[in-house]
């Protein structure tokens, strides 16, 4: 069956800030306390939005969560008017006010799992949305998350959104960051790895391993997978405590490709021994590894090389890296690459992103896409105003640009008159997508 990989990038939100809340995320601590560019981080992401369109492929969006969460504040006992919550938090506890205000839903490769249909016993897409238990300011994520899946989603015969996982560690849960899914071509079965980094009630030593095997192993149910097709991998205990907060910061797969660190898994050479069994029948597994001796880890994540998007570009033998410009800035990476493309292996170009904005808090390419692989049918039973066009990536880019600041400190977010511009902004971001719904 013929279908697409179709790439919802999360539109950034007004209230971006560096406040440098994520424990184990090297860039996020590293500018902590910064100002903030909200519009310029919005019209960088709107412009790969563009250039993902041009190129061929469809793009849709996913549009930025209300900000400030009221709900988070006042279950943190906070009451009064709006302001005065507000003001209130920010005089007692300005790091729950921080994490109300958190952009993080633009990264939206953390906002759920997704299974095609083709993978799945029903014949439905499936998602399940992320808890991300781990961290206090992305936990406040997963209800408005599942709404706006909902209201995406919203035809049971075509698609099934389940809820997040329990709010407890045992289930801790990031979503597709820590998931690849591998096949011959995007219609066909294909092999689904997910990685976790500790088991339920393990306790690890250094940054905490945010996903568990036991969350991978309930989406693997949830979403009715064969279990001869999925593969559960551990994380190197390297890759995290070096920075690979997720696994998607030291390996990205695409069709029968999987580009990883040397580091990236716990056992390499039996991961790739489970993919090529799990693959047995459907394709011929293309793995391509960057030895640590080439490429440091601790390069690797500084440039986010592996936080790029690998995709298939139409009219393209050999697939694209769409990689952030930090890659092409430091010189092992950017060499790799050059090497990489010269030879006749699956990876064939790169392109260069300005992400900037969000790679300063720890976010590339690959981060603020959820990669959702659908057939035509599914693609004309989602909500068609998150489908994008160059007209409406104008339209996005106006309210961008008449509404969201261009600087944004940290302290900024103390003024309640900054609560009304988010959510104003937010308005008409809906409006543009048709989901006024949602506001």
């Amino acid at each position: 069956m013929t279908a697409f990989e179709v790439n919802f990038d999360g539109l950034i939100g007004p209230s971006h800030n560096y406040g440098g809340l994520s424990d184990g995320n090297l860039a996020s601590a590293t500018h902590a306390g910064a100002v903030s560019n909200p519009r310029e981080a919005a019209l960088q992401g709107l412009e790969k939005m563009r250039m993902m369109l041009r190129s061929g492929l469809v793009q849709g969006v996913l549009p930025p969560l209300p900000r400030p969460n009221f709900d988070f504040l006042v279950s943190a006992g906070f009451g009064g008017t709006d302001a005065q919550i507000i003001e209130s938090a920010a005089r007692v506890a300005p790091h729950l006010l921080k994490a109300a205000y958190s952009a993080s839903s633009m990264w939206t490769a953390n906002a759920a799992t997704v299974s095609p249909s083709a993978d799945s016993a029903d014949g439905r897409l499936h998602f399940t949305t992320a808890n991300l238990s781990t961290m206090l300011h992305r936990s406040i994520e997963h209800p408005d998350t599942t709404a706006t899946l909902i209201s995406l989603f919203d035809n049971e015969d075509h698609f099934a959104v389940h809820s997040a996982l329990p709010m407890h560690p045992d289930f801790a849960d990031e979503g597709a960051a820590n998931h690849v899914r591998l096949c011959a071509e995007h219609g066909a079965a294909g092999v689904e790895l997910f990685v976790f980094g500790r088991l339920a009630g393990e306790s690890t030593l250094g940054f905490p391993a945010r996903q568990s095997r036991l969350a991978s192993e309930s989406v693997i149910r949830g979403h009715a997978l064969a279990s001869n097709r999925s593969v559960l991998l551990r994380q190197s205990v390297d890759a995290i405590d070096s920075g690979a907060f997720h696994n998607d910061v030291v390996c990205v797969g695409a069709l029968d490709t999987l580009f990883f660190h040397e580091l990236a898994f716990d056992d390499t050479k039996a991961a790739l021994a489970a993919i090529r069994q799990a693959a047995d029948g459907l394709f011929e597994l293309k793995p391509v590894m960057v030895a640590d001796a080439e490429v440091p880890i601790s390069d690797a994540i500084r440039s986010y090389l592996f936080n790029s998007q690998l995709v298939q570009m139409p009219g393209e033998d050999r697939l694209v890296l769409i990689a952030p410009t930090e890659t092409q800035e430091m010189e092992s990476t950017r060499v790799f690459c050059e090497k990489m493309v010269s030879g006749n292996g699956p990876i064939g170009r790169v392109e260069y992103v300005d992400v900037r904005q969000s790679m300063h808090n720890g976010g590339g390419p690959a981060c603020l896409r959820l990669r959702v692989v659908m057939t035509e049918a599914e693609i004309n039973a989602c909500h068609q105003g998150v489908l994008l066009d160059e007209e409406a990536i104008d339209e996005l880019q106006d309210v961008v640009t008449a509404t969201y600041r261009d600087r944004l400190a940290p302290s900024d977010l103390a003024d309640p008159k900054f609560a009304d511009e988010c959510r104003a902004a937010r308005e008409q971001l809906l409006a543009v997508l048709d989901l006024e719904s949602l506001a």
